[in-house]
């Protein structure tokens, strides 16, 4: 916000220059991010007085005048140098004081001023018009000044100013304006604050005879406020009122709508005029658009309106955007001659969320996005009437058409001083508390019964009681809707008192010896998946539809991971897009990947192992959902080629090395996978399901392998329960991975053989659910006593899993088997067709004893009968 340094001490004195002002307001949360000096580009523009003023001789269009302007720039009345001036202004007459650009001068824009010929006259610089110098918006005339003013100063001297760049931050609406921030200024130099002065003068009949308003939704619009101002005459507003209102950043447009533009600035409140003869019936009224309604806005953009935008209509159609801009049809012009003032406070974020709908935003969208003070509403309502009569003529007509006259209360917020003083690490009185509570209009008094003290809001509010004794309660005023809970009067304590005052001490309250990172597993992820030579990527979650298409949430049931969210629902897109590859939330991380990688491959890159933690996006009915993912993709050789062998290509072993040492890494059971057909995106006959187990969470393991795709199976250890569907189990690891189909290879323009991709759910990499540091790492001690080992290979159907195999030598060894390993498959001759043979390494040991032969060859036995009686295998001799 700009903000003028002359128009400010209005409302309330300064004696600090700019830059001390500017250090306080920064001090107290009002950045200032820059000083300018407004009219820095009129030193070499000076008062001059007309002398004469006399046709051109040689142009008709032209005058030739003198002007006196003094012994030099910054000297007074006197004797001074006259100047012979050609100008082209019809308005000029002698006497009259007016801006001299003397040569050399440069106005604003980069317009330099020399001696010029003009018809054979020489002409020494240039009257000039308030337009020309971005003073004011009069660009047909010279701008006359006041007779007063002393001849020869520097126009910037006698109109110039220093204009602040204030950052206001979006809680704090209310010093969005001129008042506001004086009362900032107020707070740190214990100044008083000056209101303005609202005096109406009414006469003529009554607004209740001339308009009616009905508002149909309360909720949207709380108060409407409207006024009328009858016989007015529309035309430029004052010169200082343009002067106040450029340097402060806006364009001057008329009297009538830069008084609503100047209550603006000065009150914080927006408030728009109608030409009362627009108006249809003298009823307006405040609704939703219509289906197929449109209207053309001020700027003469014709504009589609929906039913969730709120209008300022009247019985024939619509008038204005409620809150954001007007219409051409109802605009104050010159032929205006009666006025409909509308000031009202509506729902911020209707507001917001309808500026981004039609991507329009405005001075007045912004007051209104950050909430109104609802008073404001009949103050803004007055003084625009009384500016508008004073500035344009007419009468202001008696009453005013309220929607809801009656104001509320000011809000009472408790607090406990002692509580503050914690908080802040300081030893205030409670009386040094009021006192600077007082400061920004708060005030403070001790409870005369037990209150609530308000803790927290939103989500999870939270109250406590406490005693009378202990607390204060603050009246908060109607411009503070930032003042809220307990700890909020803390900080503006803190604020109001300097926060550079507080002192550097620890809390009060022990501090945990230590707090797990909740991200702990996220940086194990890519620390592991960095070490195995992949590299991270991030992509927009913002994707083209056709990504959304091509790789929506998986469309089998997936095992529901431990505290994470199952990916479900619709895809999510975006009503006002900036753009149409950038429409849609994505569901998968797959296409985000591959987009990536197909840039790689265009830019010459044949080797490619990324991977990405990112969120997936649904949703289902009216909720909405998110879920954390990991995605990987492979292309190319995972080992180069050298003179003693071959390049070998990623396949899908290294998908599942790459989930097996996250598993290990990561203290998690060991992954189990079974096939998977019903994919779209992923080749049938190279694609399987993931699932860890949760440890000590699934005790036995009979499902039927050979028959069911969603069964678990996998080649390493693990335990599986009797789950009919697994993926009601909880797990820690959970997902796909496999070879993209060649479908989407060529869909994609992937101009190589074969792309290996995964996605995976894992616990804790949300963060959100106590997860996030991982498992603990137990050491075990070296064992004492020698293991055993025995090779075993059996023959299977070729449809066996081996995996079936692997569990059920496990189910069968009973506890002195340790671990298992595949270590061959073969297939041919003296085999039968639809035959293969596994062989598996298996070792024994116990804790306590070394193993003798015959319970080595116990457990053999055991295992050998359970292969033929429950997979139909036999011995390979």
């Amino acid at each position: 916000m700009r903000v003028p340094l002359n128009w400010l001490r209005d409302y309330v004195d300064i004696e600090l220059t700019p830059e001390e002002l500017a250090e306080r307001l920064t001090l107290l949360g009002m950045e200032v991010k820059g000083i300018e000096e407004w009219g820095a580009d009129w030193r070499s523009v000076v008062v001059g007085e007309l002398l004469t003023v006399e046709r051109h001789p040689r142009a008709d269009r032209l005058s030739l005048t003198t002007v006196r302007v003094g012994a030099g720039v910054g000297v007074g009345v006197g004797v001074g140098e006259v100047l012979e001036i050609v100008c082209g202004a019809t308005n000029i007459a002698p006497g009259q004081r007016v801006p001299v650009a003397l040569p050399g001068a440069v106005l604003p824009g980069g317009r330099r001023i020399e001696l010029a010929q003009k018809m054979g006259v020489t002409s020494n610089g240039m009257l000039c018009s308030g337009a020309e110098l971005e003073l004011t918006g009069d660009a047909d005339g010279i701008l006359i000044l006041d007779p007063s003013a002393p001849l020869g100063v520097s126009l910037q001297e006698l109109y110039g100013d220093v204009v602040l760049d204030v950052d206001v931050k979006p809680n704090r609406g209310d010093a969005l304006c001129l008042v506001g921030l004086a009362r900032e200024v107020a707070a740190t130099t214990g100044a008083q604050v000056r209101w303005p002065d609202i005096t109406v003068v009414e006469s003529g009949r009554p607004i209740s005879e001339r308009l009616a308003v009905r508002v149909e939704d309360v909720a949207l619009c709380s108060r409407f406020v409207a006024r009328w101002v009858a016989g007015v005459r529309v035309g430029p507003s004052p010169e200082q009122v343009q002067m106040r209102l450029r340097a402060a950043g806006m364009r001057p447009v008329s009297n009538v709508v830069d008084a609503a533009n100047y209550v603006m600035l000065e009150l914080g409140k927006p408030t728009h005029t109608f030409d009362a003869a627009a108006v249809h019936d003298g009823q307006l009224i405040v609704r939703p658009a219509r289906p197929g309604e449109r209207l053309e806005t001020l700027d003469h953009v014709e504009r589609a309106l929906d039913a969730d935008t709120l209008l300022i209509a009247d019985p024939v159609g619509a008038l204005a955007i409620a809150g954001i801009m007007g219409g051409a049809a109802s605009e104050v012009g010159e032929g205006t001659t009666d006025v409909i003032v509308e000031s009202a406070v509506f729902d911020p974020i209707s507001i917001r969320r309808t500026g981004q709908r039609h991507a329009l935003r405005s001075e007045a969208s912004v007051r209104f996005e950050k909430g109104q003070e609802p008073r404001l509403a009949r103050l803004g309502a007055d003084r625009v009437a009384q500016l508008v009569a004073a500035w344009a003529g007419g009468s202001v007509a008696p009453g005013r058409l309220d929607s809801a006259p009656v104001e509320p209360e000011d809000a009472r917020l408790a607090f406990r001083p002692a509580r503050v003083n914690r908080l802040l690490g300081t030893d205030l009185s409670a009386a040094e508390q009021r006192e600077l509570l007082a400061r920004v209009g708060v005030a403070s008094g001790p409870a005369s019964e037990p209150e609530q003290i308000v803790i927290a809001q939103g989500l999870h509010p939270r109250q406590v009681e406490t005693a009378a004794g202990e607390v204060l309660v603050a009246t908060i005023p109607s411009w503070r809707r930032d003042l809220a809970i307990e700890a909020d009067i803390a900080e503006e304590i803190a604020r109001v008192r300097g926060y550079e005052l507080l002192p550097a001490v620890l809390p009060h309250t022990p501090m945990p010896s230590y707090r797990p990172s909740p991200l702990d597993v996220r940086h194990r992820v890519r620390d592991t998946l960095a070490g195995a030579g992949l590299s991270e990527v991030v992509t927009s979650a913002l994707v083209s539809p056709r990504l959304v298409e091509a790789f929506p949430v998986p469309g089998s049931p997936v095992p529901v991971v431990q505290g994470e969210d199952a990916a479900e629902g619709a895809a999510i897109s975006l009503t006002n897009p900036l753009s149409s590859q950038h429409a849609v939330l994505r569901q998968s991380l797959l296409g985000s990947l591959l987009e990536v990688l197909a840039s790689n491959l265009r830019n010459g890159r044949e080797r490619v192992a990324i991977f990405e933690i990112g969120k997936g996006y649904g949703r289902v009915g009216e909720e909405t959902r998110e879920w954390w993912r990991l995605g990987f993709a492979l292309c190319g050789t995972a080992e180069p080629p050298a003179w003693n062998r071959a390049a070998r290509p990623y396949d899908l072993d290294d998908a599942k090395g790459i989930v097996e040492l996250l598993c290990a890494r990561l203290g998690f059971g060991a992954p189990l996978y079974a096939p998977l057909a019903d994919e779209p995106t992923l080749h049938p006959g190279r694609a399987a399901r993931v699932i860890a187990p949760h440890v000590g969470g699934w005790t036995s393991y009979r499902a039927d392998l050979t028959e069911t795709p969603s069964s678990v199976a996998g080649q390493v250890g693990g335990s599986v329960s009797d789950h009919a569907d697994p993926s009601e189990a909880q797990s820690t690891v959970a997902g796909q991975v496999g070879e993209i189909h060649p479908s989407v290879l060529s869909a994609w323009d992937l101009r190589v053989e074969r792309v290996i991709v995964g996605e995976l759910a894992i616990a804790g990499l949300s963060g959100d659910h106590g997860l996030g540091h991982g498992l603990p790492v137990h050491a075990v001690p070296i064992a004492r006593h020698p293991a055993v080992e025995r090779d075993i290979a059996v023959v299977v159907p070729l449809i066996t899993p081996a995996a079936a195999v692997a569990a059920t030598i496990r189910a069968a060894a009973g506890p002195l088997l340790i671990a298992s390993r595949l270590f061959d498959l073969y297939r041919g001759a003296p085999l039968a067709a639809d035959e293969k043979s596994l062989a598996e390494r298996l070792v024994f040991q116990a804790a306590d004893r070394t193993l003798t032969d015959a319970e080595v060859d116990s457990a053999i036995a055991a295992i050998t009968a359970a292969l033929v009686a429950e997979l139909g295998a036999r011995l390979r001799s």
